[in-house]
Parts: C-alpha cells; structure tokens; sequence
C-alpha cells in the first residue's frame, strides 16, 4: 500500500493511497479521511462510502463535505473506487458500463469477470488490507445513486460486517430499470434469474429481522432519475414485507446531485454515530 497524497481537513488528513489489488487484478486508488482523533492514536469507526456512475474516490471527499462533521464525531471515511481501472480491463464507451460502472457486484461473463469483481474488493480485499495498516473500530456504510446500491448489497449479504447502512438516491431496485438491466445483462449474463441476488429490494423483501441493519435512505423528489431509474418505492415495499428498519426521507425540490448529498450528510453521519457508538 503507497500513500500518494496527504492534505489536512479540519484537523485530521485526507490520504490517498494505491495498493496492487489481487482480487481485481489491476492497481487500485482509494481515500481515507482520519480524524483528528485518529491522528491522536485513538481507536476510532469506520464509514465506507461507495459512489456513483463515472465517480472515483475523489467526487465525495471533495464535493459532499463530510469532513467537518467526520472531524466532530470522530469518524474516518473510505472511499475506495468505482471500478476496477488500467488498459488491460474491460471497458465499454457508454459511461453506465465498464470502467466507473463497476455496480458492486461479481461479474461471471467474459470479458467482465476477469476484472469485474467490485463486491468482494469492498465487503472483504479493502477491509483486510485496512486492517492490515490501520486500528480502526466498528463500521458502516453508506454510497449514492449506483454506490447506494453497493452500500445496501454489502449490508445485506454481510450484515455482521457493519452496524448501520445507508444511501441517497440509490439504485434500488436495478433489475427494473434500464441502468440496472444494461449492466447486470453484461456483467452476469442474459439470463435474468442469475439478476436478483444482486437486487437490493429483492435482498430485502428476504431478510431477516434479526439481522436488519438499521437503514435510512434519503431520496430528493426533483430527482430525474427517481421513478425511471431508482425506483424507492420497491425498497420501501421490500422493507415493508419482512419488517426491515428503513427509514426513507423524501426531500421536496431537491435532484440527484451532490448539491443534495452535501445538504444531508450530516444527517446521514450522526445516523451511523448513534449507532457506531453501541458498538
């Protein structure tokens, strides 16, 4: 792991880093915020946040400023990448696939699986190699739009990994959607059976109270992308049925940008507070 760049924010640094990735095969580039307790060697939690289409570690730590708030609470911040990156990996020119489309998931169709594999890179290769480097304390996530699909995947197929999850405007329903079928269509084959594991309303509408994550979504209802393409309502019908703990915020005039997520994160990071602190 190599530290390419260091900057101070409120106290505590904003570091990125490069490390060979061996589940990717490729190079991989992620941002970690520490905050000032941190840096004072104290133990502090974890949030993950995943982001969107034709993002990179970069668009949140630098758009959505969290670090005001992350510095406050004690709180450090990953950011890992969107995809896996380099010449030798499969890409495609549509933005909504290949490289910064990585959706989260493992893909099984050539050409894609050779690198495509974003899922076990966040909930289990970015996690050891953290631990390997830093001490950090208990965990949660959180993403947007195509990342809020990734943040809800990770909760809900590994909810011991982390004690709370949460999203804007997220994907939630991709095999109903046109983004979701594009990209589940090439990453796991034309057969829509293998679709719904990757699903969070379907992950949902099946889990288990008993190991329900606390989980707040927030949504702007001047979102362009709202009934076309994220579909809460599924999410909110899936929790719904099996009793899941979802607290879904509609926001009047607000759209899917990070005008949006800039106006709430500190909503979303004292949502994980409260409950990184039990842990």
């Amino acid at each position: 792991m190599e530290q390419i760049s260091c900057n101070r924010s409120f106290g505590g640094e904003h570091r990125q880093y490069t490390h060979a990735s061996a589940v990717l095969g490729c190079s991989m580039r992620f941002a970690v915020y520490l905050p000032p307790a941190a840096l004072a060697g104290a133990r502090v939690p974890l949030l993950y946040w995943l982001s969107g289409l034709t993002c990179s570690d970069e668009n949140f730590m630098q758009k959505a400023g969290a670090q005001r708030v992350a510095a406050e609470l004690g709180i450090a911040i990953v950011a890992p990448d969107t995809s896996p990156r380099g010449a030798a990996v499969a890409d495609d020119p549509a933005y909504d696939l290949g490289q910064g489309a990585g959706f989260y998931l493992n893909a099984t169709q050539a050409p894609w699986a050779a690198h495509y594999r974003m899922y076990d890179y966040v909930s289990q290769e970015l996690p050891a190699l953290l631990a390997a480097h830093f001490d950090f304390g208990p965990a949660a996530i959180a993403g947007h739009s195509m990342g809020g699909h990734g943040a809800l995947l990770c909760a809900l197929k590994r909810p011991q990994d982390y004690v709370s999850v949460s999203a804007f405007s997220p994907i939630a329903h991709p095999v109903n959607v046109p983004w979701g079928q594009k990209a589940f269509a090439a990453y796991l084959g034309d057969d829509p059976a293998a679709w719904p594991a990757w699903d969070a309303s379907v992950l949902m509408a099946a889990a288990n109270p008993a190991t329900a994550l606390p989980c707040r979504v927030d949504v702007g209802l001047a979102d362009g992308f709202l009934d076309s393409q994220l579909q809460p309502q599924a999410l909110e019908a899936a929790a719904a049925s099996s009793g899941y703990p979802l607290q879904l915020h509609r926001h009047e005039g607000y759209d899917h940008s990070y005008y949006f997520v800039a106006s709430f994160i500190e909503a979303q990071l004292r949502f994980h507070a409260a409950y990184l602190a039990r842990a």
